[in-house]
């Protein structure tokens, strides 16, 4: 140990060591030159302060070394999802499909089209490339991709309804996670929010009545995280369009989620659909890419040609667009609905789709290969702001332990992590939402967990 201040080794002393040398090649002189300081400060501190006894001198390349790998580790790292919450907000929403990622990874690596008309040999515009497949998927008249459906609100509402009022409905008034409010967003865009109905109970005239010379628009905003039950009633929407196309007015509607495949098939409630919005008649519909869509991050807006050209002119579009690994992605995930894959090659739609059969026997390797817990009857949620409340039927490999929270800390900490959920005070990984190709990443981990926690 090293005894008083005045021994303690230099910075430059501990660079020229092999192991200050390592550090180097690995980290580069400036960041080690700094977890070098830090840690020789520290123990100046740590003397002087509590009399703590200075490091032998391999000690502090040894507390830098860990400064340096904790520096250069990124927070943001691949995770198994045994939560059974498929479209999970908090672990990145929808996972990708391998033709998404293999795009994404196309145009990421090296250069591409983004901007660049191919047949003309001159600049093109990045917005065709999602527009074209919209286009042809669904058959509307134009479309325009953002960074995110908040985005899209925002910019639909500035541009059209700046100054103006737009309705919509007490029941609507939503707030999604991360605390974004409707109500907020209407303020932000410069349009003045006229609020009509009750919590529980809307009308067609409430509407009506709300209607002025200074009305621009109706909107609409989907349900998409929480149910009103009991007594209830709000205007279906191809009512709300005919009040406004009577009075010259826009229909708005923001959806959410995206869906673009019927959940009701899957023994779900019926999630909305894109294209029930455009059938009704609404003038513009917003929604998401990485929830019920399946694809990245994105804000996705259709309709009407003569409106979205009006968006893209607005400066705040510039400022909210879609990068090229994300027009990238979007366009290979709306090709699986193009060819009608969408069930069996977008893995949102893949786990809603999962056989009981197939669940059970995928828990069933887990158990025998680990060799410890027991198959149970448990539900799945789609989550991410979409359906609430339902649930899917799943079968689930369940532990006993004795310190639950302790045990899912032990996950969390593991060098491939594994994300679980509590339930009856067991610890239960559900195989829907884990990838068939991390099966034997997620057996590797509960096995080098070990057993100490069992009871």
């Amino acid at each position: 140990m090293i005894s008083d201040l005045k021994s303690l080794p230099s910075v430059d002393e501990l660079l020229q060591s092999p192991k200050g040398e390592e550090l180097v090649e690995r980290y580069s002189h400036s960041l080690t030159v700094k977890a070098l300081r830090e840690a020789l400060e520290e123990a100046r501190v740590g003397f002087l302060d509590t009399g703590k006894e200075l490091p032998a001198r391999g000690d502090f390349l040894v507390h830098a070394e860990g400064k340096l790998v904790s520096w250069t580790r990124s927070s943001l790292t691949p995770v198994i999802n045994a939560t059974g919450v498929i479209i999970h907000t908090n672990l990145g929403r929808a996972p990708l499909s391998e033709s998404t990622l293999k795009a994404i990874a196309g145009v990421g690596e090296g250069y591409s089209t983004l901007e660049f008309d191919m047949e003309k040999g001159e600049r093109g515009s990045r917005l065709e490339h999602a527009s074209v497949l919209f286009k042809r998927l669904l058959g509307v008249e134009e479309a325009l991709v953002v960074n995110n459906n908040a985005s899209a609100v925002l910019l639909v509402l500035k541009t059209l309804a700046k100054n103006r009022e737009v309705i919509i409905a007490r029941s609507q008034l939503i707030e999604i996670g991360g605390g974004f409010r409707i109500p907020e967003v209407l303020k932000e865009s410069g349009a003045t929010l006229v609020e009509v109905g009750t919590t529980n109970r809307v009308h067609g005239f409430d509407y009506e009545r709300a209607i002025n010379e200074q009305t621009v628009a109706i909107m609409r905003a989907h349900h998409s995280n929480f149910s009103i039950v009991g007594f209830t009633k709000e205007p279906a929407l191809d009512e709300i369009v005919d009040i406004a196309h009577t009075k010259d007015l826009l229909v708005i509607d923001d959806l959410g989620s995206g869906a673009l495949l019927d959940t009701a098939p899957f023994g779900l409630k019926h999630e909305p659909m894109v294209q029930e919005s455009l059938q009704a008649g609404v003038d513009l519909v917003c929604f998401s890419g990485d929830k019920l869509l399946g694809g990245p991050q994105a804000g996705i807006i259709l309709g009407r040609r003569d409106l979205i050209d009006q968006l893209k002119t607005e400066p705040l579009a510039r400022a909210i667009r879609a990068d090229k690994t994300a027009l990238a992605g979007l366009s290979a995930t709306l090709i699986h609905y193009l060819k009608g894959e969408a069930e069996e090659k977008v893995p949102v739609w893949r786990m809603i789709a999962a056989p009981a059969e197939d669940l059970r026997e995928r828990a069933e390797t887990w158990r025998d290969e680990i060799g410890r817990g027991e198959i149970i009857e448990t539900r799945s949620k789609v989550g991410g702001g979409s359906l609430p409340g339902e649930t899917l039927p799943t079968q689930a490999l369940a532990f006993r332990v004795a310190h639950p929270q302790r045990f899912l800390k032990a996950l969390r900490d593991a060098p491939i992590p594994v994300i679980a959920r509590v339930e009856e005070e067991r610890v239960i990984f559900d195989p829907r939402t884990v990838l068939p190709r991390q099966d034997s990443d997620f057996i590797q981990t509960i096995k080098d967990i070990g057993e100490s926690d069992e009871t």
